[in-house]
């Protein structure tokens, strides 16, 4: 079995609460949703069998070296089928970091075995109802949602995603969408939102994309 990887790259995590750790990047090309906010060009990429992603990764990097390998994209999910064969190869060598747009439910339980950590956007223009079936399927896996928002996000968004924070106990992580290095809303409407959130669920955090600050990938 083969799929077409974008790039593969050693940085630091910019986002979420593993933030300033050291990963191992792979970016899978392809997604099922077109963001508007999305800042990557994952649509051109090398094709690679397990074997050859194996040996590529191993002999380029020390994996011992990295908190963990993320497998991000794109959508990684809609490489689930090729992912089954190959994650069990590094199974154990290092952590399993999946960064997910949490809207394939179907596809997570054929490698759920082998994640360590699951980073779920909840998307506000999407039905919650979506994210549920997914987070669902999260049962025993450390994840944590992370909402990325501007200007436009509702009450009625906010009333949504406490509710999913509640009902899976996730870490809800309040991401300001950025235009480049600057966030697209001011400090103040940060605190507005973050108030909003904590004022009825206290599990929340707002951190914004630490990667664009550092100019690191």
């Amino acid at each position: 079995m083969k799929t077409k990887v974008n790039e593969i790259f050693s940085s630091i995590q910019g986002e979420g609460p593993v933030v300033g750790y050291k990963q191992l990047f792979i970016r899978f090309c392809g997604c099922n949703l077109k963001c508007n906010y999305c800042d990557t060009d994952f649509s051109d990429g090398t094709t690679y069998s397990e074997e050859e992603l194996y040996k590529k990764i191993t002999t380029e990097y020390n994996l011992e070296t990295f908190h963990s390998i993320s497998l991000t994209g794109g959508e990684p999910l809609l490489s689930a089928e090729f992912l089954k064969e190959f994650l069990p190869m590094i199974k154990g060598i290092t952590k399993i970091y999946l960064e997910t747009n949490a809207t394939l439910s179907d596809k997570l339980p054929l490698i759920k075995n082998y994640i360590d950590i699951i980073s779920a956007d909840i998307k506000l223009n999407l039905n919650p109802e979506i994210h549920r079936e997914f987070f669902k399927q999260c049962n025993g896996i450390q994840t944590f949602a992370k909402i990325v928002f501007d200007e436009n996000i509702s009450d009625i968004n906010i009333e949504e995603c406490i509710n999913l924070g509640k009902q899976f106990n996730l870490e809800l992580i309040l991401q300001p969408k950025m235009d480049g290095y600057r966030m697209t809303v001011t400090s103040d409407f940060c605190n507005e939102i973050l108030d909003k959130f904590t004022a009825k669920y206290h599990n929340v955090r707002l951190i914004p994309q630490v990667h664009k600050f550092l100019d690191v990938r």
